[in-house]
């Protein structure tokens, strides 16, 4: 039966769909394909030969003096002739009467392969892996933190120097979006998986920690190239060269003889490219990390680029230092495509020619477990757990504990990430000032009953949407008494399951949770102004000292004072105000009697920085004592839920908590407690 009209239509249009869809890698590649290059003689074809060198890559790389070993056109005089060759580069080439005193062998003029014989060419020429030492030019937007990351840029591992980022791909076992680079940029001799990542790298800034962006997930380095990724949490991204508009890396491609790419690199910037030899397996050399960490060793697999004669760099330099990693593109009747075919690791060592060296993208993507992202817009990036960041729980307890509102001044003064003025952590939520660049408020629970034990974390800045301008900065608390005082207790927060633990331990040490507190009010083990320890981390511990820790569901709210008073403290050009009050709320249910309690703390620091401040400044005494929640709200600003304030527990004596009373644990029984 004949087809209807409607139906010859509908079958012209999914074929005419199917041709539109057809790979982006073959339409590069078949376009690259028709520039100008030698038409190649019957015979063998380029991917035998390939094999063959990848199969033997071993033996033909045995000589030291050989340095790689690939497939090209056959050079005469410099002329590239449209035979294939078997292509050696070697460090040095010696006359057939100056081999026998080197320990090197000659290169035979053929090579049998199958039942065809090959000629072979040999060229004059090193390579090392583009790495980094020192850069002190001034920094362009390549090397400078940035908060949308895109390849071009900077980036390094925590023992290297720093490379350039290629692209941002797929992680097929977890579905997560990762960072791609080289195994020397993100990993290097002697450092491990789990290493933290930077950007930019420490040629650029050696802030590893501030600039951290993940952590280093896979790597490896051998015949399938070099080549690493990296989780990405806490900035945006986009697969948008830097210096190339409007095309994003979304497809990989096989490079062939004679194609046209371009790269964007850290260095050298934005350079064209012509792939002058194929299947190139390469002797690479990478330093040694330090004096226990020996040098690394490993024939490296991929492809060789040339300048391209059209598009000649103003330098001759078609890659430089701190470029490894850069993406090389196809070209495609002259304008660049998003199809990467290979991942740049090495140029050479002083040679006359000057090339690079590519990884293939289809052998690093197999080798890593990856796929191109098929995205052209930026994407928003968590970190990999950002789904247990849920904030503080007004239901932990069973009536409602938490901050109601704030007064205009102070709310106006709030940060907010995504609108909102609550910044949600893993177990806890802060309010963060933007005057003052330090929390407001913070709120916690605390759930005793599933406590783990961590180590601990670097301090360093929440860097979510431009949370960053308002944090004080590591310059504000050197060499100086003042400690970098946690609000929410990191010990508090370390509780659930083991990823929910490890990253409440992790995001209690950034500065958006810390306030500038003297050592000795903030450490319970500093007897400098007070016998028995520093009273914040005594009231602190008198949770923990309670008779039975693991059944403690406790919520918490706290801060800082702000005081119109305040005095500010300068150092190394940042200013910030040192408060002279902290305050705290307590709310549980006893398990003694049963009942639901709230109490409300006032504790100062005056004593403890007037040392550091000029002298003739009033400074009120050290207060550890109850107060009363309505004075609290008048106190701070911030205003307490109506369950909150209906559950305090009545002040029936003003009496200091100190006053000639041994301190107890709070839920002990205690009358001030009561």
């Amino acid at each position: 039966m004949k087809d209807s009209p409607a139906n010859r239509k509908r079958k012209k249009t999914v074929a005419r769909d199917a041709a539109s869809s057809r790979s982006a890698n073959s339409r590069a590649n078949q376009s690259a394909a028709k520039a100008k290059k030698p038409k190649a003689k019957p015979g063998i074809t380029p991917d035998r030969l390939e094999e063959y060198v990848r199969a033997n890559a071993s033996r033909l790389l045995s000589d030291p003096n050989v340095t790689s070993v690939g497939v090209g056109y056959k050079l005469v005089k410099g002329v590239k002739q449209p035979q294939l060759a078997v292509q050696f580069t070697v460090s040095s080439k010696f006359t057939p009467q100056e081999i026998g005193a080197k320990t090197t062998n000659p290169i035979p003029e053929k090579i049998r392969v199958g039942s065809t014989d090959v000629p072979t060419d040999v060229i004059e020429r090193s390579f090392k892996a583009s790495y980094l030492v020192r850069d002190a030019k001034v920094k362009d937007d390549r090397r400078k933190r940035a908060e949308t990351l895109q390849p071009g840029m900077s980036v390094g591992g925590a023992a290297t120097t720093g490379g350039t980022i290629t692209a941002f791909v797929q992680d097929r076992s977890t579905g997560r979006r990762v960072l791609l680079s080289n195994w020397h940029v993100l990993q290097g001799p002697g450092a491990q998986l789990g290493t933290p990542v930077a950007q930019p790298g420490k040629c650029d800034d050696n802030r590893v920690d501030e600039n951290k962006v993940g952590e280093l997930l896979r790597s490896h380095l051998g015949p399938a190239g070099d080549c690493a990724i990296a989780s990405i949490g806490g900035r945006a991204i986009s697969n948008n060269p830097v210096g190339i508009a409007g095309i994003s890396i979304n497809a990989i491609g096989k490079p062939e003889l004679g194609d046209i790419v371009m790269k964007s690199g850290r260095t050298s910037g934005v350079t064209y490219g012509r792939v002058s030899r194929i299947g190139v397996n390469t002797n690479m050399t990478y330093p040694a990390g330090g004096l226990l960490t020996p040098a690394v060793r490993a024939i490296v697999g991929g492809f060789e680029i040339e300048i391209d004669p059209k598009h000649r760099p103003a330098d001759n330099e078609i890659s430089r230092a701190g470029d490894s990693g850069a993406a090389w593109l196809a070209v495609s009747k002259g304008k660049p495509t998003g199809v990467m075919l290979g991942v740049h690791f090495a140029g050479t060592d002083g040679a006359a020619t000057e090339v690079a060296l590519a990884c293939y993208a289809a052998s690093v993507m197999n080798k890593l477990e990856i796929d191109p992202l098929a995205v052209a817009t930026p994407q928003a990036i968590q970190d990999e757990n950002d789904s247990l960041r849920t904030g503080f729980d007004r239901d932990f307890l069973p009536f409602d504990v938490g901050i109601r509102t704030f007064t205009s001044t102070r709310s106006k003064d709030l940060a907010d990430l995504d609108g909102k003025k609550e910044i949600p952590y893993c177990h806890f939520s802060v309010w963060l000032s933007k005057k003052r660049k330090y929390p407001l408020a913070v709120a916690w629970n605390i759930d005793g009953s599933r406590f783990s034990s961590l180590p601990r974390k670097g301090f360093r800045p929440d860097r979510r949407g431009n949370l960053e301008a308002y944090q004080l900065t590591d310059a504000i608390y050197k060499n100086n008494p003042v400690d970098r005082g946690h609000v929410a207790r990191r010990a508090d927060l370390c509780w659930g399951g083991k990823d929910e633990a490890e990253l409440a331990n992790a995001d209690s040490f950034y500065f958006s949770n810390i306030t500038p507190q003297h050592e000795a009010f903030n450490q319970s083990g500093n007897r400098d102004y007070d016998k028995r320890g520093g009273k914040w981390g005594r009231l602190e511990n008198a949770i923990f000292d309670s008779e039975h820790p693991h059944k403690l569901r406790v919520s918490l709210i706290g801060g800082p004072v702000f005081g119109e008073k305040d005095p500010t403290f300068e150092q190394d050009g940042e200013k910030c105000r040192l408060p002279k009050q902290f305050w705290k709320v307590v709310a549980y249910v006893d398990e003694q009697d049963g009942k639901e309690k709230v109490f409300g703390f006032v504790l100062s620091q005056a004593d403890a920085i007037k040392d550091m401040l000029p002298q003739g400044i009033d400074l009120s005494d050290w207060i550890w004592a109850r107060t009363r929640l309505s004075d609290l709200q008048q106190k701070t600003g911030v205003f307490f839920t109506d369950d909150t304030l209906a559950r305090e527990v009545p002040i029936i004596s003003e009496q200091g908590v100190l006053d000639g009373v041994k301190l107890k644990p709070l839920l002990s029984e205690e009358l001030y407690f009561k």
